[in-house]
């Protein structure tokens, strides 16, 4: 079967800056619970930083997911 629609890499691109947003958030409020052990808090341009880095591989894996579930619902569309 010939994948139609975007590919894993357009749908990547599209969806970077919402992971790579989501990742510093998450990246910040994990410094905020780093500090009960002591740890210094993050600044707001080390998490978008660290979350552009991590953001990358994260959304990449996530758009594969979507990728997967685009090609399930164009075979059910067939059946």
């Amino acid at each position: 079967m010939m994948q139609s629609g975007w590919t894993k890499g357009q749908i990547t691109l599209v969806l970077y800056p919402f992971g790579a947003g989501a990742m510093a958030v998450n990246v910040f409020f994990a410094s905020l619970i780093w500090s009960w052990a002591g740890l210094p808090v993050l600044t707001t341009w080390w998490s978008i930083l660290i979350g552009a880095v991590i953001g990358l591989p994260v959304t990449y894996v996530f758009s594969g997911h979507i990728r997967r579930l685009m090609d399930h619902a164009d075979k059910s569309d067939v059946d």
